[in-house]
């Protein structure tokens, strides 16, 4: 099979992003990217509009993906608050394992889109207020502790939102039983 070739707009993206995540946004300049790249700044015009873009590129879509996913997850019949939790996490572990450098820009640098920062904002409030009514659902039904919500959710999401800085210091850890641990580790305090 084939190897799908990258195109120089991803793999301008792919570097900003390396360069974003070991400097910051703000540090990056278009000139650091060109050098990283072994070219001329004015080269990368020709693929790009901006840094601005870059940013905006990397942080809509892994944010639209956690929205598409918890979409899939609170649309599911016959499942538990507890298994929706559980699909959740597994959806955290898998988007960071295969993009810990834009988890690390989301993360660190989303404050600082421009035209994009309202609907990047709405995503992740969707997101939130879609995990708060599954961890209601499940004090609702009797599945979880009636602990509140608002520390639930700080509690697991503060801990979701930081895997990028530590899976690629623990690459030993297998990612079925990084997803089955992590799990019982989080939910282990609001299951009854």
């Amino acid at each position: 099979m084939a190897q799908k070739t990258e195109s120089r707009k991803e793999e301008i993206v792919r570097t900003a992003e390396m360069l974003f995540k070991k400097k910051g946004y703000s540090a990056v300049t278009m000139r650091d990217i060109a050098q990283a790249m072994g070219i001329k700044a004015a080269s990368l015009y020709n693929h790009i509009q901006s840094k601005q873009q870059i940013l905006s590129d990397i942080i809509i879509q892994i944010g639209e993906q956690f929205t598409e996913g918890m979409a899939e997850i609170v649309e599911e019949k016959n499942t538990t608050s507890i298994q929706k939790l559980e699909q959740i996490i597994k959806l955290h572990v898998q988007i960071t394992m295969e993009n810990p450098s834009k988890m690390a820009t989301m993360n660190n640098d989303w404050m600082h889109l421009e035209e994009k920062l309202d609907y990047y904002l709405q995503l992740r409030r969707n997101y939130e207020q879609s995990f708060r009514q599954i961890l209601q659902e499940g004090i609702d039904k009797g599945e979880l502790k009636a602990v509140n919500i608002e520390i639930i959710l700080f509690s697991i999401l503060s801990t979701l939102r930081s895997l990028y800085l530590w899976i690629p210091k623990k690459e030993e850890i297998i990612k079925e039983n990084l997803l089955g641990k992590l799990s019982q580790v989080l939910l282990t305090g609001v299951t009854l």
